[in-house]
């Protein structure tokens, strides 16, 4: 019975199910990682593998996925376990399928103390206790709040810290939305949330670029930010040298894996919901457009470009910076004390980071409530129950273990940047060269209005995965995966140890 009736379930409208995968799309990795990755990386030498990645691997994986999960959902399967098996009637299929809802329930995990740190500032902003003084003092409370020098240091100032509670707060909003269900929870929440993140971004954006010079100090200007975006060529190299650096391809991919929630089975559980007459061809577009404007208009023509202005070039490269968190919840705090009312907007930013956090989390959570109902026969409540209780102790166990954020960025490190490679590979395999190219883009454009090209079949049979492949062994053969493991620790938390330290 319970199962009958998660099968009738659809997206309301066509505007509804875009905002929803825009939301799942649109976060963190928007704001955050996005405008770090072009600090890490030299600025506008990021760019270019960026969009080539865009329009090689985002887009095709993107129709792959809608087209797969759509034809998984007429078949009476939205898990991703149960619609590889309409395609594969192989029993060992379902256990691959599995990977997809594994993923992005343990990057939830850690995704969900993320979106904490995010409402923590958000309320210290909204009650003007963001004055911290020294750029240093803001390094200080960040380790100070997610007990970077102490395992389980959170739980031991649990009074005196609000982490805990607004960590509380998070998951009780996010269970409720998904028990809400898809109509009603996520539609609904990500109509409201993505127009307000918009109109956030549009405020910070408008005032950002209308700042002038504030230190008055020559190569501090918001032109000189967008020079530094958008110019691709790393200082003191040429354009040539920066491109020629494998890591830098394979930050841009990774980038456009997290941005955009492909090859987590995200898109194809949403993709399920669709009705069969709806045009997925022009969602997946807009919803991969819509995403990559918000991350490269906002995110990077507002968040790199404050900080050079108030705090110069020398703040935001490699050495300074360590990892992209540091620019978010270190760097710009001390820009926004230095901003004309900053702390209103120092709120509006934080505020948006913490709907944009929401609107991807709980996508994050819908294949596995997915795979229960649709291969348990749970009803949505007992879906939810169990779900809610497991990740909540998990992700209090990735508290626990705050000492240099090893827990959480080791999770980050296997779920993010090894697992998504292997699925995403696998995923466009079996839409290509399984389910075929005929059958496959006869289901992507059935209801479309868009006119698909046709070498993007060629492209997603042929060119996408060889892409991905040759990405992954220049990963894997750069040094191994484990030294390349340490390598990205340290550089990501050697900063907050020397503040600490200091």
């Amino acid at each position: 019975m319970h199962q009958r009736e998660h099968q009738r379930e659809h997206w309301h409208t066509q505007i509804g199910v875009i905002l929803a995968v825009m939301g799942s799309a649109i976060g963190l990795g928007n704001f955050i990682r996005f405008p770090g990755q072009v600090a890490l990386y030299g600025g506008g030498a990021f760019m270019v593998p960026y969009f080539i990645s865009l329009l090689v691997l985002g887009l095709p994986l993107a129709w792959a996925e809608w087209a797969l999960g759509r034809y998984g959902g007429t078949h009476g399967h939205n898990s991703v376990p149960g619609i590889f098996r309409s395609i594969v009637k192989r029993r060992w299929i379902g256990y691959a399928g599995s990977f997809c809802v594994l993923v992005p329930v343990v990057i939830f995990c850690y995704y969900i103390l993320i979106e904490t740190w995010c409402l923590v500032y958000t309320i210290r902003y909204a009650f003007g206790m963001m004055r911290l003084g020294e750029p240093s003092a803001y390094a200080s409370y960040f380790g100070k709040l997610i007990g970077i020098s102490e395992n389980g240091l959170v739980f031991q100032t649990v009074f005196s810290n609000p982490y805990l509670v607004c960590l509380l707060v998070c998951f009780l909003l996010n269970f409720m939305l998904i028990y809400r269900g898809i109509t009603r929870g996520i539609e609904w929440f990500c109509e409201l949330a993505l127009p307000a993140l918009f109109l956030c971004s549009i405020i910070i954006l408008i005032r950002v670029a209308t700042l002038g010079n504030p230190s008055d100090i020559e190569g501090q200007s918001y032109l000189d930010g967008l020079g530094f975006v958008w110019y691709p060529a790393e200082q003191g190299k040429t354009t040539l040298e920066t491109l020629s650096d494998p890591e830098v391809w394979l930050a841009a991919a990774g980038q456009i894996f997290f941005s955009l929630s492909i090859g987590f089975g995200l898109v194809i559980t949403y993709a399920s919901y669709t009705r069969k007459r709806a045009d997925i061809a022009l969602s997946a577009a807009s919803a991969v457009f819509g995403n990559s404007f918000c991350e490269v208009v906002f995110g990077g023509m507002m968040i790199v470009q404050a900080a050079v202005m108030f705090l110069g070039r020398g703040a935001i490269n490699k050495e300074q910076l360590g990892s992209s968190f540091a620019l978010g919840f270190q760097t710009l705090p001390s820009v926004f004390e230095q901003m004309p009312m900053g702390q209103v907007f120092g709120f509006l930013f934080f505020f948006l980071l913490f709907l944009a956090a929401v609107t991807s989390s709980i996508s994050l959570l819908q294949p596995a409530v997915a795979l229960l109902e649709d291969g348990l026969d749970l009803s949505r409540r007992k879906s939810v129950t169990f779900l809610g209780l497991f990740l909540l102790t998990i992700s209090l166990l990735i508290t626990y273990f705050s000492r240099n954020l090893t827990a959480l960025d080791t999770l980050d490190f296997w779920m993010a940047n090894v697992f998504v490679f292997v699925l995403a590979t696998f995923q466009v395999i079996l839409f290509g060269w399984v389910l075929g190219l005929e059958k496959g883009m006869k289901e992507l454009e059935q209801g479309a209005m868009m006119r698909i090209p046709r070498f993007v079949k060629y492209l997603i049979k042929y060119v996408t995965p060889v892409y991905l492949l040759v990405i992954f062994a220049l990963w894997a053969y750069r040094q191994t995966v484990f030294k390349f493991h340490g390598k990205n620790c340290e550089q990501m938390w050697g900063f907050l140890r020397r503040e600490n330290r200091t």
